[in-house]
This record gives structure tokens, C-alpha cells and sequence, in this order.
């Protein structure tokens, strides 16, 4: 009887470890897609800035009058 569970036993131990595993795996990409999505929005935060700041510039330049046509 006792050989009749040792190809059981050692499934069930196959199976758990396994699934310990693609747990793990599971965890790194779930962190993995975290981290692309702060990436991304800073990414897309900065290049937001970066065209704020140069319309600003070129509003000021406009209500100045410093189109930098001097010569």
C-alpha cells in the first residue's frame, strides 16, 4: 500500500512546487508592468512640461516683443 502512494505523493509535491513558482513568476510581472507604467508617465509627464514651458517662452516673447530679430 505504501508503494501504491509514492507516485501520488511525489505529484502533489511536483505540483505545489511548481505552482510556488508561477506564483513567483506571476509577481515579477506584475511588477515589471508597474514599473513600465511609471515610466511611461513620466515620460509623458515631462515631455507635457517640456511643451508648456515653450509656449510659455514663446507667449513671453510675443507679449515682449522679442522675437530676436535684433541686430
Amino acid at each position: 500500500m505504501e508503494k501504491d502512494r509514492e507516485p501520488l505523493m511525489r505529484n502533489i509535491l511536483l505540483i505545489s512546487l511548481l505552482s510556488a513558482l508561477s506564483t513567483g513568476c506571476a509577481v515579477v510581472a506584475v511588477a515589471d508592468a508597474a514599473v513600465t507604467v511609471v515610466a511611461t508617465t513620466v515620460k509623458v509627464g515631462a515631455a507635457v512640461v517640456g511643451t508648456t514651458v515653450d509656449v510659455a517662452a514663446a507667449g513671453v516673447k510675443a507679449a515682449t516683443g522679442s522675437g530676436g530679430d535684433e541686430k
